[in-house]
């Protein structure tokens, strides 16, 4: 009874045509500032790695470079 009350919908109009963006060349101007952009993330990255001081194994110290504690270790 419920499809005798509802109306039915129209067919929806067939998708658009994708827009094909023009090749354009980049100028000098714009592959320096976007190389600047890259390096940059890389000092980023590198930045933030070289503060991490485990690894999978876990802490990575020499008994050397342990430091002694105030309990005596």
């Amino acid at each position: 009874m419920g499809s005798i009350l509802k109306p039915k919908t129209p067919s929806l109009p067939p998708p658009p045509a994708p827009i094909e963006a023009p090749e354009a060349e980049l100028s000098a101007e714009e592959k320096a500032r976007i190389k600047a952009e890259q390096d940059a993330i890389m000092r980023r990255r590198k930045g933030r790695k070289s503060t991490i001081l485990t690894g999978p194994l876990g802490i990575q110290e020499d008994k050397e470079e342990k430091l002694k504690t105030l309990l005596g270790d």
